[in-house]
């Protein structure tokens, strides 16, 4: 569990939820962020519920428990009078996360981990994140590792811890620019980190597609790794989906985001359209992911189009060269029939040089067609 409290510039990292409950424990100006893993929440439901009674007025409803407890629940977007919940799955690589990790919350089964396919596609995780956005308290349920939380606290902590004199780190203007100003504004940064940790994953994944196509394409590569292939398009298609369930997903918060009443002050309306620009930042990262899935997918339905096509030309060109040869002997076994007949007077059997005659002729004949053929492309080999 990690509990993070930031007031205005100011972030520091508080060990124990129950002190917060205490009426002015929180800074009037100041927010928390809550995260948990699924096991944690599930332990700690009820006093996640107290606190969020304290400070916000309100609870959890039922259902949205049960939404940040699945770990196989798609992204989506849902709301209430008093705050929204958003299901993200994320997309980021984690060498070492297994089913094991996936077994704690139900049994489900990690979509893409145990296939065959490039290593990069086996690393992806694709489980989800719940993000409950109050007023004064942003609580996160995340997957076992917690990586992603880690990394971000990590760098709002750096960003926004006081010195030894209770300044903040950084000058005014810098740890605005890094500390979210609220709830929804932290929230978008960690679902930003998610979907980037998948677009630096777009270098690797397309040059191991890359090399398969290479093979594919190679007319003297015998490609026999199909069941792998296959498992990289069925694991591509299933990142589509998983996309365009996010993209639903923060188009749903953002059209949230327009019908809201316009804030009064200046302040409140800087932060609406910092929070506005962040949810479109988010939205156009993830259609880059959507777009490069697209094209990976169109990338390895080509390179088998091509593969089938380079085959049916090197099998054309070695039928071609079997008709050329087939037609070049034809007119030879012609006259070794002729020859071969049991006639008694035939011309050039009985003379001493008839054999030598017909050779040359067969001779002939077959440069002749040879040459033909040469001068027509039949013999020519394709490029």
């Amino acid at each position: 569990m990690r509990i993070i409290e930031i007031n205005r510039s100011l972030v520091s990292e508080h060990q124990a939820l129950a002190p917060l409950a205490v009426p002015g424990a929180c800074g009037a100006q100041g927010y928390l962020w809550i995260s948990l893993t699924r096991e944690e929440f599930r332990a700690s439901l009820a006093e996640v519920q107290q606190i969020l009674q304290s400070l916000c007025l309100t609870q959890l409803v039922d259902l949205h428990v049960a939404d940040l407890l699945n770990d196989q629940l798609p992204s989506h977007f849902d709301y209430t009078s008093k705050y929204d919940v958003l299901v993200f799955r994320r997309l980021s690589s984690g060498p070492g996360q297994t089913a094991a990790g996936n077994g704690k919350d139900g049994g489900g089964e990690p979509p893409l981990a145990g296939r065959r396919g490039p290593p990069v596609l086996r690393r992806v995780d694709t489980r989800p994140v719940g993000f409950a956005v109050f007023d004064r308290v942003l609580l996160s349920v995340h997957p076992e590792d917690g990586a992603v939380r880690d990394a971000f606290a990590a760098r709002l902590l750096a960003a926004g811890s006081p010195d030894d004199q209770g300044a903040p780190a950084l000058d005014v203007r810098a740890t605005s620019a890094r500390v979210p100003t609220g709830t929804a504004d932290l929230m978008l940064r960690v679902i930003n980190q998610i979907v980037d940790g998948y677009l630096d994953m777009r270098r690797e994944l397309t040059r191991q597609l890359d090399h398969w196509q290479t093979e594919l394409i190679d007319p003297r590569s015998r490609f026999t790794n199909w069941g792998a292939l296959m498992e990289a398009r069925q694991s591509l298609h299933h990142l589509d989906e998983i996309c365009e369930d996010q993209r639903a997903a923060i188009q749903d918060w953002i059209d949230l985001l327009e019908t809201l009443p316009s804030p009064k002050g200046e302040a409140e309306q800087r932060e609406r359209e910092l929070v506005m620009v962040r949810s479109r930042d988010v939205l156009e990262h993830i259609e880059r992911v959507v777009h490069h899935v697209h094209r990976l997918e169109q990338n390895a339905e080509t390179a088998v189009q091509m593969h089938f096509s380079v085959q049916g030309h090197r099998a054309n060109d070695i039928m071609r060269v079997l008709t050329v040869l087939t037609a070049i002997f034809l007119p030879l076994n012609l006259i070794a029939g002729i020859f071969g007949m049991n006639f008694e007077f035939i011309p050039l059997v009985h003379k001493a040089d008839g054999f030598w005659i017909a050779m040359g002729a067969m001779l002939a004949i077959a440069v002749l067609l040879v040459v033909i053929f040469w001068r027509k492309r039949y013999l020519a080999r394709t490029r």
